[in-house]
């Protein structure tokens, strides 16, 4: 069986196929018409963050599963898989704690000033520290979670360590459950008046597009330190701009952005009070190694030996009835 390999991926993914007697390659042209003609004969792919669509999957006769190298999956057609009874696998172990610890980086970072201090040491300004912003703890403070999947129990059991008040908006986890992590559940505005930082961790669909907006930023505490490093688009990056420029808010941190790569003369740029990462807050060498081996083991699983098969990784399990 062939195996399709789309996008960089750690040499230990690679061995996990290999060891086992399929046929890995990799593509490095993601041309709509290399694609058509290097794929039509794979029975798997593992992907990184290149599109497969409609016009694409329509060649792939002999897919049978494509292993997504993360968890969000909004650049696979997932209803022509579901339609064509094609099994879609994320990395959902792996990446967790990876961007629990991005979550924190960027609330520490933004909170204590750390770039600004920095900066001015190295300028030799050492004495002119009270030139510097106020700054603040994480102690005692209010933070809320959007969502509360793997990655925001992650950011709850870091943030509980430094003793802050947790609070979680996740319409589709009960109450109870959040509660029983030591956190407060609350409504998406309510959480949104009371933060003094925010994280999001939801998938882009519909219903969460501009889920961050004007109408939101409105409502916030100038003291709020927004972070999300879950998709572009949640965040309505006008109306962040609008925010930072106002001063309705502290301080925020993408690692994602409704145009990837943004484009060279966004206005987020020319904030001190922003930090900017190029959707890599799950990149680690641990994780990626995480990510292309627990992705591998779902093709080999998938294809081979269903019984080794983690259910909770393959996103169209009811389509497909296993």
């Amino acid at each position: 069986m062939k195996i399709a390999i789309m996008g960089e991926t750690h040499i230990s993914g690679w061995e996990i196929l290999k060891n086992n007697k399929l046929d890995v390659f990799e593509i490095k042209n993601f041309n709509t018409e290399n694609l058509k003609e290097n794929l039509n004969n794979v029975t798997g792919i593992l992907l990184r963050t290149s599109k497969l669509e409609e016009d694409v999957l329509s060649y792939c006769k002999k897919l049978k599963i494509i292993a997504r190298h993360g968890v969000g999956y909004d650049n696979v057609d997932l209803n022509y898989l579901n339609n064509n009874k094609i099994a879609l696998s994320i990395t959902g172990t792996s990446n967790a704690v990876t961007v629990a610890e991005y979550v924190m980086t960027c609330f520490l970072s933004l909170s204590r000033n750390i770039y600004s201090s920095d900066k001015l040491v190295k300028n030799g300004d050492f004495k002119e520290k009270k030139s510097l912003p106020d700054f603040f703890e994480l102690y005692n403070k209010n933070i809320l979670i959007f969502g509360f999947g793997r990655i925001g129990k992650a950011v709850d059991k870091r943030c509980l360590g430094f003793d802050a008040k947790v609070y979680v908006c996740d319409q589709f986890v009960q109450n109870e459950d959040i509660e029983e992590a030591h956190c407060l559940p609350i409504e998406k505005d309510d959480g949104i008046k009371i933060s003094d930082f925010i994280t999001i961790h939801l998938p882009l669909n519909k219903e969460t597009r501009d889920f961050i907006s004007e109408n939101e930023f409105s409502k916030m505490r100038k003291s709020v330190i927004l972070v999300n490093a879950a998709r572009g688009g949640i965040v309505n990056e006008n109306a962040l701009v609008n925010a930072l420029s106002n001063k309705t808010i502290r301080a925020a941190a993408l690692d994602v952005f409704e145009q990837e790569p943004p484009p060279e003369n966004h206005a987020i740029y020319k904030f001190s009070n922003v930090l900017l990462t190029p959707h890599n807050s799950a990149l680690t060498l641990e994780c990626r190694r995480r990510m292309a081996i627990e992705a591998a083991e779902s093709i080999l699983y998938y294809l081979v030996d269903r019984s080794k098969l983690n259910l909770n990784n393959i996103v169209n399990k009811e389509v497909l009835k296993i």
